[in-house]
């Protein structure tokens, strides 16, 4: 690991987000009070009109907004006073400890869309897993600091008033390899956001036995750190096609379940030689591998299946889908999961997709949500609300009237479920129909 002095990872946030903040004007940079409030942009950004009309509350621009005018991100520094403000995650609810690493990718194949040159497409992906033991390994941050600081930032907050929680994850943690090999998820993440905004669910699959990899697309995230302190920030046209951008992540996708057996086969991609923890090149399944993501994530669940038939079974968390994808028929098995006021009745490329799904298929929405429900802010908005400046009602605007913690579990155990009957063949009667436990959810038929 590379350590910077304070002063010099001061200056590289400085001037990352000095960068970054001529590309948030144009793309959006994170949750601001702005859109928390409700007053997020109609210009859609780095992605094709709605099929249904010029803004729905699902579409991917509103997995971001644009900063408000005239306020630079790191304006408010000045405003930290006192202690920082600690947020924090729902704890996992499995069985196991979580153990937690990151790796550098760079996939020599492909050159980056995203900058100009002949750059490899380079990648950072977090894994979470079953741990055999958590003694002497310290747990991990949602985000690195540099990334953390940008990311703060970017909604107008400061590292001296917020601090970005610390996840279930024990950094290097030996592998339970009781479990024998381990069933594969891989999860993408929103428009413009970063592969963390998926940690509530990603470790929580982990404490459940599950080996899930979290892919951050470069270039398309607002925020990566790689491990020199490096950042790199949102870098997409304006006017790119989320039919292109879902390509590019299903090829990111691809590369990674590559490295997978690379690491199955006892090798170690990662371009920097950092280690891996014990047990782990014996715990990876590739026989047995599904795939989750979130809005536009989402959506690349979709295209990563037509693309790559390595992945046996999808989830798309209230993800609008683009492309052609949706056209193409598909045999393997499929969730759509989505928020109180998104299913196919309103959204007609879910109403596209369902009859081209062949195998095992099901549609369940969970009520009193809204989209951002299904990512971290669920659990974080609502924690920093007098930092943002939000009201009640405001937040209620923008996550529905279910209860954070309440959203979270009902999104764990669902996909839990779905998984374990897709992957491991164990049937949950929650799949079958409205349950007495969960009347929050309900199913599209």
């Amino acid at each position: 690991m590379h350590h910077r002095r304070p002063r010099d990872r001061h200056r590289l946030i400085a001037r990352a987000v000095g960068t970054a903040g001529v590309l948030a004007v144009a793309l959006g940079a994170g949750m601001t009070p702005a859109m928390a409030a409700g007053k997020a942009t109609h210009k859609q950004a780095a992605t094709e009109p709605s099929p249904d009309r010029p803004t729905t509350p699902w579409a991917p621009e509103n997995d971001t907004a644009v900063p408000q005018k005239g306020a630079h991100p790191a304006a408010t520094l000045a405003r930290g006073r006192g202690s920082a403000l600690q947020l924090t995650l729902p704890a996992p609810s499995g069985r196991y400890s979580v153990g937690t690493f990151s790796q550098h990718l760079v996939d020599t194949s492909r050159t980056d869309p995203y900058v100009p040159g002949k750059r490899a497409r380079e990648l950072m992906v977090t894994y979470w897993y079953p741990a055999a033991s958590t003694s002497g390994h310290a747990q991990a941050p949602w985000m690195p600091s540099t990334s953390g600081a940008h990311f703060l930032y970017s909604r107008g907050l400061s590292p001296q008033q917020v601090t970005v929680p610390q996840t279930a994850g024990h950094t290097l943690a030996p592998v339970a390899t009781k479990l024998g090999k381990l069933p594969v998820l891989l999860y993408s993440t929103g428009l413009h956001s970063d592969r963390a905004m998926g940690t509530a669910l990603a470790q929580d699959l982990a404490s459940r036995g599950y080996l899930v990899v979290t892919v951050d697309h470069t270039h398309d995230a607002n925020e990566v750190e790689f491990p020199d302190g490096r950042l790199e920030v949102n870098t997409m046209p304006a006017g790119s096609h989320s039919s292109d951008t879902l390509n590019v992540r299903a090829a990111d996708i691809r590369f990674v379940i590559n490295q997978l057996g690379t690491i199955a086969k006892g090798g170690n991609p990662d371009v920097d030689h950092a280690k891996l923890p014990t047990g782990f090149s014996h715990a990876v399944d590739t026989s047995r591998i599904g795939m989750f993501g979130w809005s536009l994530g989402g959506a690349a669940v979709d295209t990563a299946m037509q693309l790559d038939h390595r992945i046996d079974a999808g989830a798309n968390l209230d993800g609008q889908f683009f492309g052609s994808a949706p056209s193409k028929d598909l045999s393997r098995p499929f969730m759509l999961f989505s928020s109180g006021s998104h299913n196919r009745n309103n959204d007609s490329s879910w109403r596209k997709l369902w009859p081209h799904l062949k195998g095992y298929r099901v549609d369940i929405q969970l009520r009193g949500s809204k989209h951002l429900s299904f990512s971290d802010n669920e659990a974080m908005v609502p924690q920093e609300a007098s930092l943002l400046g939000l009201s009640p009602a405001q937040l209620q605007q923008q996550y529905g009237t279910i209860d954070p913690d309440r959203a979270i579990k009902i999104q764990r155990v669902y996909l839990a479920a779905y998984f374990d009957q897709t992957l491991l063949h164990k049937h949950s009667t929650l799949l079958d129909g409205p349950a007495k436990s969960y009347p929050e959810i309900s199913f599209v038929r």
